[in-house]
């Protein structure tokens, strides 16, 4: 299951984001993944939610976007987006797909983290 690795990385380029920026906890993580990245969604939820316990991770909200597979055709010269991600032919031309320009994606969009409390005196 690479989803655990993935999810351990994340986790671990998100403390850092949060330590850089003084945060206590992470609120929401989101995430774009490429329906071509081989990455099972509900896999990775299961692996976020035990890799992030102990950490400031923990009880965040994971938010997953599926980026469609898109591609470039050179003989018609223009991009596509593909219903069926196996199937990697111009929809316009039936030709083999020159070029994938979406698809593959496993990117960090964004943070939604908690600051510490700030001491009164």
């Amino acid at each position: 299951m690479h989803e655990l690795s993935i999810a351990q990385s994340l986790i671990e380029l998100v403390e850092e984001t949060a330590a850089q920026a003084g945060a206590a906890r992470v609120k929401t993580l989101t995430i774009q993944i490429g329906a071509l990245a081989g990455v099972v969604k509900e896999s990775l939820w299961f692996s976020f939610e035990l890799a992030a316990e102990g950490t400031c991770c923990a009880g965040a909200k994971l938010q997953i976007n599926v980026i469609p597979v898109s591609i470039f055709c050179d003989r018609c010269e223009q991009a596509s987006q593909l219903n069926d991600v196996y199937v990697q032919i111009c929809p316009r031309c039936g030709m083999p797909a020159a070029k994938i320009l979406t698809g593959l994606e496993l990117d960090l969009v964004s943070l939604e983290l908690e600051p510490h409390a700030t001491a009164h005196s």
